[in-house]
């Protein structure tokens, strides 16, 4: 819809927030103003518009009712007339327009839309004086077609505007099809009396800025200037545009015979006349005629008497359609919530413009300015005398489309070119006598130059540089780059490595490629291939700048492109991706920068290349591709790889088609970014080769599902690697038909070179951030799994001091408690376990212990063996809770050493002493490699104490432990166990840690000081059963002297191997008496 019905849906959304009687009642009646010219003469007048506006209010009460919605619009007309005026009609309709306007504004009795007015002056008065009169109501027009009323606020052209014709002869002009050349000019005749559209669109084509620069237009004011230039046989154009009606047509004519003639096309704009669909048959005048007007789509006839009681027009048609226009919107706004209108302050511009609807004329289509876009009809006269479509016009999209590809017309099988044939005049045949003369001495200069051409080359020295001047580039500059070429083979990508120097000479870095076989004595046909290519200086190849002698070998000096070969580019799709910097139009310069390259190069001297390939287009750091490797025949031998011409892989040689071919597959290459001669059936590239060859066979190119942009080049590809070789097109048609894509983009995108570029440095600078990002997540994500490692390793404290400063200071805590426990028996264990099984049962129970240390505020200190140490108080102090974080600690490690079992000796309990001890410590960091947190201090012995004096699954605690465990709020419960002689220390008064008031730990039984001896000798023979039961009926260990003593007469019977039988690491030492095993 148009941006003015935003004023309508604004208005009915006022109503609503003054009225106080109910959505309802506040849309029962909708009035629009009616404002235009009441004469007899204008077809908009009034007193015709009038009758089909009330019809289409009845039409639009009929769909009301049909739609439940609850308003009735209602018109208020409101006619001006000029009588009064010498010149009536619409050039003095400027005041009248706006004072009725103002009338309606002062007396509060304007609508929601106003109709009309249909003159360009009226309307144009309306909008100038909108700011000051602060109009926000909508108006729509069957007119105001003038330039002036383009891009306004709130006004809706529901007829073509000027601008929309002016839009047409631009790109209709510039239009090249099979029946229509391009067009550069024109003759414009003005009538002295034109109707109100006719005037506006004359007036349209007047203006010399609506043309562009490559359109020659003429204005003709007078029939007296028409007669003469149709006369003349100098005019400057074939064309003439003219607005009117046939019989305007017939009448130039029988005024200027000279305008019936064949090479003179007439383009006549005759928009609002149905003649040409209704009555087909055509007039001799129009037989060199164009006709524009509108398409076929009304539900009615037109008839232009003004006196009868049926006049119909489009004028009237528009007006009718725009009640139904309102009608519409305010069925839309009226089905809204009725909370959402009551709340909204004004209607977005969106929901009454780009949009369409039907009326009476037709679809209507309004763009975003309100104007309504159609399709046009272009009719010509057929030799039969009969009207026939030829073209049609969109002027949504400036898109011209071919309707009749025959036509049968004056003009043959083509229309005529804009400019005459003109004969030849006296400079022309002086310009064309002078042209021979010189081509004439030019002939014979060049005869005398190519007879002395060889000798001079022969004779001519190549510049040779002095090794003096090349500085190899040292190994830290990286002189030395590794080329990698993807190469197929046997199905696999191996990578052949090229080692290229690099070296710094006259400021520049350049490539040194060493010339195999030579001594720097180069004989008279390397000779003359070095002066060609000193010869060659072009944008996109690469330069040479001679030869130089460096360790013994002879090195070509040649200009390096910075980001690598082509081939390397294409592949590296994380700093080069498809969807930021190398999009369509990147690859389509790529292919340009080759096609001129070689369009050059096949132009030179040289001729012809014969080695082009992707790995030999190298890219410069400004994203510039420059071709290399050209010429040095004498040195470089064409080779036989997937880019070679299907006519060179059969009888070697080079050509310029070959080079086209090769140039084929790299823009395949570029397209697809795939490997070189990409195809789904074949991979081996030697199969490749052996289809190649044998017959037609190409590499894989979608054309189905390629888009329209990619179709064209997908069709110069196609061309490029024909069969035939003299069907391939050469260097400079390919390199016009990609420029011409290049300019089509640009002209497409509305976008300048330097926006282009603009646009290219954003895009990879977002790709760079992207990168970056995607790097710093990486990196992030590494640190941290490395600070999470660290702090596995030592205190998070202790981790954040040596990332800030390298150092940690040791520190004294007057105040910590130290956990010290370790397995019963583990010697004893360890006699009957492999060392994996060791392992293995070392890191099943510690992972159970880390489990419960991460619930609780300590730190493990570290595990040696068995043992396994833990301390809470530093490095963070925290009160006196370390005690109780360790006392609960090991109550819950006790109670996960209850239900543990060994699975590589199922059944064998597993018991653990634990010991506890509080007191002041000093703690640091030693060492440098794999450094230590480490506890130093009486504490630490102690504790190691109360652990080897304690008992099996036990928890022995000291008495500054309870001490402190009393002055905190938790219930501990503890048994005394007397005093214990501690080694260092003398005899303490120690305790048994049983548990804590109101909490379960479901601890295992421990054993009585009696039975402990007991215990110490059952442990190792419940090991030696329980390996006899998992050997039995498979390999069996040898006894122990303990353990045959006790087996019963059925275990002595079956049958047991050979210790040398045993695996070795099933061999057990034997024990002479398990009471003396250490536990």
């Amino acid at each position: 819809m148009g941006r003015c019905w935003q004023w309508l849906c604004l208005g009915v959304v006022g109503i609503l927030a003054a009225s106080c009687q109910g959505v309802e009642e506040a849309l029962e009646n909708i009035t629009i103003n009616v404002i235009l010219l009441e004469d007899e003469e204008s077809p908009w007048s009034l007193e015709f518009v009038k009758r089909e506006i009330k019809k289409a209010v009845e039409l639009d009460s009929t769909i009301n009712a049909a739609e439940d919605a609850k308003f009735q619009i209602t018109p208020e007309f409101n006619g001006f007339n000029t009588t009064m005026y010498r010149q009536k009609g619409c050039k003095s309709s400027m005041c009248e327009g706006v004072e009725r306007l103002r009338y309606l504004l002062d007396s509060g009795t304007l609508g929601y839309a106003v109709l009309g007015p249909t003159c360009t002056y009226a309307t144009h008065q309306m909008i100038d004086a909108e700011r000051g009169l602060k109009l926000s109501t909508p108006i729509i027009s069957a007119g105001s077609f003038g330039l002036s009323c383009d891009y306004t606020l709130n006004l809706q052209r529901l007829l073509p505007p000027a601008r929309k014709i002016s839009d047409f002869f631009i790109h209709f002009w510039n239009n090249d099809n099979s029946i229509k050349p391009e067009w550069d000019t024109a003759y414009v005749y003005k009538k002295q009396s034109n109707t109100e559209d006719c005037f506006w669109y004359i007036n349209s084509l007047e203006v010399g800025e609506n043309f562009p620069l490559n359109i020659s237009t003429t204005m003709l004011r007078k029939p007296d200037d028409l007669s003469n230039v149709l006369a003349a046989n100098n005019r400057t154009s074939n064309l003439f545009i003219m607005c009117g009606s046939p019989k305007d047509v017939a009448e130039m004519k029988r005024v200027s015979p000279a305008a019936d003639r064949s090479d003179i096309l007439f383009v006549l704009i005759d928009l609002y006349n149905d003649q040409y669909y209704i009555n087909q048959s055509s007039q001799p005048f129009m037989k060199n005629v164009l006709v524009l007007t509108m398409p076929n789509d009304r539900n009615y006839t037109i008839n232009s008497d003004l006196k009868d009681n049926n006049t119909m027009n489009d004028y009237m048609a528009a007006y009718h359609d725009s009640v139904l226009l309102v009608g519409q919107v305010m069925r839309e706004i009226a089905a809204k919530n009725k909370s959402d209108m009551e709340q909204m302050e004004f209607v977005n511009v969106n929901y009454v413009r780009n949009m369409s609807f039907n009326g009476s004329a037709g679809n209507y289509k309004l763009d975003k300015h309100g104007d309504r876009d159609v399709i046009f009809s272009i009719i010509y006269t057929t030799s039969a005398l009969k009207y026939d479509l030829l073209f049609t016009f969109d002027t949504e999209l400036n898109k011209t489309t071919v309707k009749e590809t025959s036509p049968s017309f004056i003009w043959g099988k083509r229309l005529l070119h804009s400019k005459p044939d003109q004969g030849l005049e006296t400079h022309d045949i002086i310009v064309i006598v002078l042209a021979v003369t010189v081509v004439v001495v030019a002939t014979i200069a060049f005869i005398f130059y190519r007879q002395n051409r060889r000798s001079r080359q022969v004779r001519k020295r190549w510049f040779h540089i002095a090794s003096d001047l090349i500085t190899p580039m040292e190994n830290s500059q990286l002189n030395v780059i590794n080329l990698k070429i993807e190469k197929e083979e046997k199905e696999k990508r191996k990578t052949m490595k090229f080692q290229i120097r690099r070296a710094l000479y006259d400021k520049k870095i350049v490539i040194l490629k060493e010339l195999e076989h030579s001594d720097g004595n180069f004989n008279e046909t390397q000779t003359i291939d070095f002066n060609a290519l000193m010869q060659i200086d072009y944008y996109n190849l690469t330069k040479f700048y001679g030869t130089v002698k460096l360790d013994q070998a002879v090195f070509g000096v040649f200009e390096y492109g910075e980001r690598g070969s082509l081939r390397y580019v294409l592949n590296d799709k994380v700093s080069y991706p498809d969807g930021t910097f190398m999009d369509w139009e990147f690859k389509i310069s790529v292919m340009y920068d080759i096609a001129k390259g070689m369009s050059y190069l096949h132009n030179s001297h040289i001729q012809v290349h014969g080695r082009l390939k992707s790995t030999n287009c190298v890219v410069d750091n400004r994203m510039v591709v420059k071709i290399t490797d050209f010429g040095c025949n004498s040195f470089l031998s064409p080779g036989r790889d997937l880019w070679t011409a299907p006519e060179h892989l059969r009888k070697q040689g080079t050509s310029q088609k070959g080079d086209v071919y090769s140039f084929a597959i790299i823009a395949h290459e570029i397209v697809l970014r795939k490997n070189t001669f990409y195809t789904e059936s074949y991979i081996v590239r030697a199969e490749k080769l052996a289809k190649v060859i044998m017959s037609y066979f190409r590499p894989d190119l979608d054309f189905e599902a390629a888009s329209e942009k990619e179709l064209e080049v997908y069709m110069l590809i196609k061309s490029c690697w024909d069969e035939d070789p003299e069907k391939r097109p050469d260097f400079k048609r390919v390199e016009n038909t990609l420029g011409k894509i290049i300019s089509k983009i640009h002209n497409q995108d509305n976008e300048s070179y330097m926006d282009n570029m603009i646009r290219r440095l954003q895009m990879y600078s977002r790709n760079l951030e992207h990168l970056v990002e995607e790097r710093t997540a990486l990196y992030k994500a590494e640190r941290d799994r490395a600070d999470c490692l660290n702090y596995m390793l030592l205190p998070g404290p202790v981790v954040k001091s040596l990332k800030e400063t390298g150092v940690v200071e040791p520190e004294l805590y007057e105040e910590v408690t130290i956990y010290f426990s370790d397995i019963v028996g583990f010697t004893t264990l360890c006699q009957y376990s492999t060392p994996m099984e060791v392992v293995d049962m070392l890191n099943d129970i510690y992972k159970g212990y880390d489990r419960i240390v991460d619930h609780h505020d300590v730190y493990k200190v570290e595990t040696i063996g068995d043992a396994y140490m833990v301390a809470s108080g530093l490095p963070k102090r925290n009160g006196n809770r370390h005690a109780v974080d360790i006392c609960r600690m090991a109550l819950d490690i006790l109670a996960f050493m209850g239900t543990f079992q060994l699975r590589h000796l199922p059944g064998i309990p597993v018991w653990i002493r634990i010991g506890v001890h509080s007191g002041s410590c000093a703690a640091g960091v030693v060492g440098i490699k794999m450094p230590r947190y480490c506890l130093f201090g009486d504490t630490v012995n102690t504790a190691s104490r109360m652990e080897s004096t304690g008992h099996p699954l036990r928890i022995h605690v000291s008495h500054p432990t309870i001490n402190i465990l009393q002055r905190t709020d938790c219930k501990f419960e503890y048994e005394i166990r007397g005093e214990t002689y501690l080694k260092g220390k003398g005899t303490e008064t120690t305790y048994w840690l049983t548990g804590e008031t109101g909490e379960d730990y479901d601890l295992p039984t421990p054993p009585t000081t009696e039975n402990f001896q007991r215990l110490q000798q059952d442990l190792a023979h419940m090991v030696l059963t329980c390996l006899e039961r998992i050997s039995r009926g498979s390999v069996r260990r040898k006894k122990t002297l303990s353990s045959q003593s006790t087996e019963d007469d059925n275990d002595q019977e079956s049958g047991v191997e050979s210790e040398s039988e045993l695996p070795e690491y099933l061999h057990l030492g034997t024990v002479d008496n398990t009471l003396s095993t250490f536990l």
